[in-house]
């Protein structure tokens, strides 16, 4: 190597040493590309290739594989609109370099004993501050909605029945315009469930803003303002990105731009441990949500995770069961009449544990039968989901005044049909044996008044005209087979499938779980006072085996889904019926589309990478699709050409080689990532000549922690370095923040199982070497 600037790249040929510089993968297989993630928000798969030059080739661009398509736009808020930003993957290998080793050497047992009490002392404050936050939403939102929810009712009584609209849609339209204004200008990473985001992360996708503190903010608070606003949404998908946000926020040491951090957690500064985080964080938003720890649980597992071990159940576990028990000890706090309108409908659990499920032969074709509907609704459902999220895009995209506006539309629909929609339904005589007060007047029960005269209620008005968990509590109840009239329920659930389909998209934090339940559970009860005569279940247990059916159609989750249900029903002999219809659901759905939350992920342009190969992968090898040519480093390399190279390029990894005189033959020496390299540049510790040193001063300078992952948009750019001429001529020793033990491949092997290595191993970079080592790297 010489001390030269770079010179233009030629062809590289047939020979040589590759690498894979794959910065993530989207799955999509199109034209026969294997589905290598971009970087930096475009197209372009980073496959370099090193064909021996030397640093005669250092520095120079290299050639893409994909060429740009589209641009990835707002990956993480693409429905809604937001402005371009770029995407970068995580890295979950370990370092495996001079400076990782003398660390792991150095470190005693009161340091391993602190990280891991650290560890635990996490997920603990994970579980309380998630259970807190839930707890604090479900009280908004009850005392929120209970209030404009009243203040209608009295008006009703009064007989102001216009007054009464003009009130209750007013209330909606002032919060459904709050929420989508802090949610457009503050954090438009906040809008939708989260949950997609979410599980991209966690397969190794890191957005812009999608875990921010910022993020977090508008969650919280613009899910409890678009619930109390009456919209057919729900506040548990966006708990489960609120306790993602929550771990995050801990695992990265706080905030540095809002002045909350802590040095105590600098062990967890790596992408690593905040994985595990998070996924405990996922898993407590499900358990604050649903009331539901195991289920959160199998959340993080079977949905959201994409690596999973026995070490993350257990901390996952633990922190879903504080979750339980905060979440226990303050409703038992509340049930002393302290939380003003909290009630029974404030954190949603269903009891069926009184109804006698006993089920026979006919029951199992009833149950075939809502299995049958639950697919093929949730397949539309997704389908319909898909055509009018790319509509709302176009809208979305032409700025923030255009999503409050699309908010305010959907607010003004909702308020129209939820109030106007229960005049059609006519009175009906209280029954006489009722289990509770009939008419309820002035608070969630199953028999509203609304326009009917004393001894009378309204059906329709019990379900519309309430928060969407009271809906449910009603729909679940049981012992009411003639509580409501047929008309109603068709009414109710085509109201609440279209509702559900147009307000997901708008620029408000909205959950899918509860308007896919409120449409199950009503055509669940369609279908069994339809089939009733050949059945003797309960309508609330056909409730919720409609609710389970669609949930199983859209989601298509199964094992999480099922045990919610149970825990959310205190219903465990309903076990086995829940269980064979999500089964046929589930099965009927894939037949048309995937599920909603991989449909939204692609929809966002979030390169979400796939357990399984692609079939065209099993006919290619890694070096059919290696690109080149590779920019590589020197053991001692020129400050200018490192310099160079990371202005002219946005690689994250580049090969180290170390070449004669340094070395005899050329030799590998691994891989050196760019944070690395701009940590070790702007120490300025140069040297005059090219000399390989003992790595000594590296070694005394430094700490591991100095190299570790900052917070969000914290780390180190190039544009921040500045370097004089006689610097830039000067050398710098990479050899001690190399990491020398990169996993490798050899080029014949088969890309499918080079894809599969590199997303089970949750890699960033895959080295593809050549199979004779002769030519490994050539003169």
């Amino acid at each position: 190597m010489d001390g030269d600037s770079p010179r233009p790249p030629r062809r590289p040929e047939r020979e040589g040493s590759y690498n894979y510089d794959i910065e993530s993968m989207d799955g999509s297989g199109a034209g026969g590309v294997p589905p290598w993630r971009p970087q930096n928000g475009s197209s372009e798969a980073l496959l370099r290739y090193d064909d021996g030059g030397g640093a005669g080739d250092r520095g120079s661009t290299y050639e893409p594989l994909l060429r740009k398509r589209t641009m990835n736009t707002t990956s993480q808020i693409a429905i809604v609109g937001a402005n371009v930003c770029p995407i970068e993957s995580l890295d979950y290998e370990v370092v495996e370099n001079d400076l990782f080793k003398q660390d792991w050497r150095s470190r005693k047992k009161k340091q391993i004993f602190q990280y891991v009490v650290l560890k635990w002392s996490l997920v603990l404050l994970i579980g309380l501050l998630t259970g807190v936050v839930g707890f604090f939403n479900n009280l908004a939102v009850e005392n929120i909605a209970g209030l404009k929810l009243l203040r209608t009712s009295d008006l009703m009584l009064e007989g102001r029945y216009i007054k009464a609209f003009f009130v209750y849609g007013g209330c909606n339209l002032v919060l459904a315009a709050s929420a989508a204004a802090i949610c457009a200008y503050i954090a438009p990473a906040a809008a939708g469930s989260g949950i997609p985001e979410v599980k991209a992360y966690l397969n190794g996708v890191d957005a812009y803003s999608i875990l921010a503190p910022s993020t977090l903010f508008v969650k919280i608070f613009g899910s409890i303002l678009g619930v109390s606003a009456g919209f057919v949404l729900g506040k548990e998908g966006p708990m489960v990105h609120t306790g993602a946000c929550i771990a995050n926020l801990l695992g990265q040491g706080g905030s540095r731009k809002y002045h909350l951090t802590c040095n105590w957690l600098r062990y967890f500064k790596n992408d690593r441990d905040r994985r595990d985080l998070i996924t405990c964080g996922s898993a407590a938003g499900v358990a604050a949500a649903f009331r539901a720890p195991v289920g959160g649980v199998l959340f993080a597992l079977e949905e959201a995770a994409s690596w999973w071990r026995s070490a993350l159940l257990w901390r996952t576990f633990f922190t879903t069961a504080v979750v339980a028990v905060v979440l226990r000890g303050l409703i038992e706090f509340c049930r002393s009449g302290k939380c003003g309108l909290f009630g029974q409908g404030g954190l949603i659990m269903f009891d069926l544990s009184s109804t006698v499920a006993t089920y026979s032969t006919p029951d199992l074709i009833v149950i075939i039968v809502l299995g049958i509907i639950g697919g093929i609704f949730g397949g539309l459902f997704n389908f319909l989901l898909d055509k009018i999220l790319r509509v709302y895009s176009i809208i979305n995209e032409r700025g923030a005044p255009f999503k409050i506006l699309l908010t305010i539309t959907i607010s003004v629909i909702t308020s129209m049909c939820s109030y106007g929609l229960p005049w059609l339904a006519a009175c009906t005589r209280c029954p006489v044996d009722a289990a509770e007060q009939c008419p309820t007047v002035g608070r969630s029960g199953n028999y509203k008044n609304f326009q009917c005269p004393p001894g009378y209620y309204n059906d329709l008005a019990s379900l519309f005209f309430n928060t969407n968990d009271d809906a449910i509590r009603n729909l679940f109840s049981n012992g009411t087979a003639t509580e409501f009239r047929m008309s109603s329920l068709f009414i109710f659930f085509t109201a609440i499938y279209c509702l559900g389909l147009v307000t997901y998209g708008v620029a408000v934090p909205s959950g899918l779980f509860i308007p896919v339940i409120l449409a199950g559970a009503t055509y669940g009860r369609i279908v069994g006072t339809l089939l009733g005569s050949i059945s003797d279940l309960d309508p609330g247990l056909f409730a919720l085996l409609g609710a389970a059916s669609f949930l199983g159609g859209t989601m298509r989750m199964t094992v999480s889904v099922c045990v919610i249900l149970l825990e959310l029903t205190n219903d465990l002999p309903m076990l086995p019926l829940v269980m064979l219809v999500l089964l046929i659901s589930k099965t009927i759905a894939d037949n048309f589309n995937k599920g909603v939350y991989d449909q939204i992920v692609v929809m966002k342009g979030l390169p979400f990478m796939e357990a399984h190969a692609e079939p065209y992968m099993r006919h290619l090898v890694a070096g059919d699709v290696v690109s080149g040519p590779l920019i590589t480093f020197s053991g001692v390399e020129k400050v200018g050409n490192i310099v160079h190279a990371l202005r002219i390029t946005g690689h994250n990894g580049f090969p180290v080689v170390d070449e004669p005189p340094i070395t005899e033959t050329p030799e590998l020496v691994g891989l050196v990532t760019r944070s690395h390299l701009l940590v070790l540049l702007n120490s300025k510790n140069f040297m005059k000549g090219r000399v390989k040193t003992s790595g000594s001063f590296v070694l005394r300078r430094f700490g591991a922690f100095d190299f570790a992952k900052p917070g969000s948009g914290k780390g180190l750019k190039i544009e921040d370095l500045d370097f004089t001429d006689e610097e830039m001529d000067m050398y710098v020793d990479l050899h001690p923040i190399t990491n020398t033990s990169p996993y490798t491949v050899v080029e014949t092997m088969s890309l499918a199982k080079a894809a599969i290595l590199f997303r089970e191993l949750g890699l960033r970079h895959l080295l593809v070497v050549p199979k004779a080592p002769d030519v490994l790297l050539p003169h």
